[in-house]
């Protein structure tokens, strides 16, 4: 049983995101990678699932990928308040082909998440963190090519 029922979660409740891109696949990564990188975040970690699991299961997978995004200040805040929440880093953004030119892009607040499941302060000087580091994720959402 778990302690919370997912189904009283909203989006807003874990900073959830989503847009939709028509283009293809290979360019939709670029483009979120670009996009995110002047609201401010790095993307030290990056990789295919759907590749490694194609190669390695023969899983026959449509290209998924996830884009390990992260701001060092942010980080450094957020670790000061809880080094637990280290689990949860670096904020990703998955992009993956919902059919060829369609491409969904989709993330969540891990700051969110972590107040959620107890492993961050419920505290002013977090909510600040979550305002802060929800600001640059909208900023990188506005930025997105979406038409």
């Amino acid at each position: 049983m778990l302690p919370i029922d997912p189904s009283d979660v909203d989006a807003a409740d874990i900073g959830e995101k989503r847009a939709t891109l028509h283009m293809d696949h290979a360019d939709a990564v670029e483009h979120v990678r670009e996009v995110f990188t002047d609201a401010g975040f790095g993307v030290p970690v990056e990789f295919s699932p759907s590749e490694l699991l194609n190669e390695k299961v023969d899983a026959d997978r449509d290209p998924y990928y996830v884009l390990g995004a992260c701001n060092p200040k942010m980080a450094d805040r957020a670790l000061d308040m809880s080094m637990e929440l280290g689990g949860l880093m670096p904020c990703n953004v998955v992009v993956w082909e919902e059919e060829p030119g369609v491409q969904q892009v989709y993330h969540l607040s891990i700051m969110r998440v972590g107040r959620l499941v107890g492993i961050a302060p419920d505290s002013e000087e977090w909510a600040d963190l979550v305002s802060d580091t929800g600001a640059m994720v909208d900023e990188a959402f506005a930025g997105l090519d979406t038409a």
